[in-house]
């Protein structure tokens, strides 16, 4: 069986010590959704630059992972997410453009864009107005649980904070979505 199937990515990682080349499969079964993530906060033209600088430094920083994390996505967000705070200006007129034209950053699969289109038309706007508004370090939270599906375990694993600061953020930073969407709450899911 290739590794790619047969071991945990603290595996992966701790055989790259040795040989370099096996860090490639932590690429091929994580960088779709680091890129994802990337591109709906700064766009597809940054995001192949940031995905790049992402596993990069994950590379140079491997032999500090805590091999005892069988599951390096967390870790690889974090790395993705500090580097998203070096173009957070860029982020913050982003959203203040989705604000003014109504439009916000989605993902490429077709269900989310269905979904988009056929639900979400109304609070572009106000939602693209609330993420713009946020402190930087609130709106990565909201993000990692809302865009990553991340933990809040795993959040605070990725940006190094305690669990207890990860759902402050995020009570902080849906405490204003909510404000700004009246009672829809993006990162719940809603029943009809």
């Amino acid at each position: 069986m290739p590794l790619s199937t047969t071991l945990s990515d603290a595996a992966l990682i701790e055989r790259s010590w040795r040989d370099p080349e096996d860090f490639a499969v932590l690429f091929d079964r994580h960088a779709g959704h680091i890129h994802r993530y990337v591109a709906r906060r700064l766009g597809d033209d940054t995001a192949d630059d940031v995905v790049s600088e992402t596993f990069l430094a994950a590379f140079r920083q491997r032999r500090d992972y805590d091999t005892a994390r069988p599951e390096a996505l967390p870790w690889l967000y974090g790395i993705a997410t500090n580097l998203i705070r070096r173009h957070q200006r860029a982020e913050t007129h982003r959203y203040k453009a989705y604000a003014k034209v109504g439009v916000l950053p989605d993902a490429d699969d077709a269900a989310d864009h269905a979904l988009d289109r056929a639900s979400a038309h109304a609070v572009r706007r106000p939602l693209a107005r609330a993420l713009a508004s946020l402190k930087a370090r609130d709106r990565d939270v909201l993000l990692l649980v809302a865009w990553a599906d991340l933990t809040y375990e795993e959040v605070a694993g990725a940006l190094s904070i305690p669990i207890g600061t990860v759902r402050s953020r995020l009570n902080r930073a849906r405490a204003t979505v909510r404000d700004a969407l009246g009672s829809i709450d993006p990162t719940t899911e809603q029943t009809s």
